[in-house]
């Protein structure tokens, strides 16, 4: 094989080494494709100056420079200037320098050299189509991009004002209980004992019950990570008599806007176990299936939460603004079971 190729004529050999200089190193294009495009123009324009050049010769350049367009706008623009003057270079020289093709075409046979002007129209317009899609996709992958930080940040926004609307309404229900029993404490304080310590026990009840309430609503404002962030959910859960067990996937597959949705969806559910369920015991499943977040709660209590409680309303909020789907009633071996679903774009996260 290597005699064979030695012995042959030095154009033969000449479209070997070129060939394989366009072919190889496509298959690193996707990771340094700058790199790549730069390898293949010149050994391209080489090939249609020498007179070797043919439809693979454009193929491999636009191949080259499809992942430079897509990879950036910038890298897209020079990769294209670059391109188009090479191979617009190579093609004019070819069609107006004498002398050129350096190798004529042997009779009968086709290259790009035979015909110099229909080789210029032939490469502008394979380029430019491959420069199209390419751009076309980066425009695609960025607004998807941008869609899902807007979907992000929207979420963020939501959230705080729901913290916000969450702690005024457990601050100032509680607080005005604790003053109106503080009024009835110092009213009977010298006449009514047993009253006195009734109403002091019950500020004492509803301060820890308003303390409660706001640690759960701060919980939200850390940024949560899973499944650490859950991990404090149901640890808060059992501190307060609930019995959990789980069954966690490791969430920091799925967008932020859907791993704080379904921080808050467990942290409602949790809540409601603890309001509602008798005995107050639930089981915990989070998993991540190709595009979606699956979240399940299912306590063994009987069936009271209300469907219009809310609680289910703000959960039922939070998967409309995926897409989602919640189911929240009576499970089928009894107790109340609490399923969502949130969908996601795989492709905008990762980009």
């Amino acid at each position: 094989m290597v005699w064979a190729v030695l012995r042959a004529p030095a154009v033969d050999v000449f479209a070997v080494v070129t060939g394989a200089a366009l072919a190889l190193p496509l298959a690193v294009r996707r990771v340094r494709p700058t790199a790549v495009l730069a390898t293949v123009l010149p050994v391209g324009a080489a090939a249609i100056v020498v007179g070797t050049g043919n439809e693979s010769t454009l193929a491999a350049i636009a191949l080259a420079l499809y992942p430079v367009v897509v990879s950036s706008s910038r890298s897209g623009a020079v990769g294209l200037g670059a391109a188009l003057a090479c191979v617009g270079a190579a093609g004019v020289a070819v069609a107006t320098v004498p002398g050129l093709p350096l190798v004529p075409a042997p009779a009968g046979t086709e290259s790009f050299a035979t015909n110099p002007w229909s080789t210029l129209l032939f490469s502008a317009v394979v380029l430019t189509g491959a420069w199209a899609v390419a751009a076309a996709v980066r425009t695609r992958r960025r607004h998807s991009a941008e869609l899902a930080e807007s979907r992000t940040a929207r979420a963020v926004a939501e959230e705080r004002l729901r913290i916000a609307r969450d702690i005024h309404d457990v601050v100032g229900h509680n607080l005005s209980l604790i003053a109106m029993k503080a009024a009835v404490a110092n009213h009977v304080a010298g006449t009514r004992p047993d009253e006195r310590e009734a109403a002091l026990r019950g500020i004492e009840q509803v301060s820890r019950s308003a303390l409660a309430d706001v640690r759960t609503v701060l919980g939200g404002l850390r940024a949560p990570s899973a499944p650490a962030g859950l991990d404090r959910l149901v640890d808060d859960a059992r501190s307060a008599g609930v019995t959990v067990t789980t069954e966690q996937a490791d969430l920091s597959g799925a967008p932020a806007a859907v791993r704080i949705s379904a921080y808050r969806i467990v942290q409602e559910a949790l809540t409601n176990v603890r309001r509602h369920a008798r005995p107050p015991r639930c089981h915990l499943v989070t998993s991540v299936e190709p595009g979606r977040l699956v979240i399940s709660v299912v306590d063994e209590g009987a069936a009271t939460s209300d469907a219009d409680g809310h609680g289910l309303l703000g959960m039922r909020e939070r998967v409309a603004l995926h897409g989602g789907t919640l189911h929240a009633g009576p499970a089928p071996d009894g107790g109340f079971a609490v399923r969502a679903t949130l969908p996601f774009d795989t492709g905008a996260h990762r980009g």
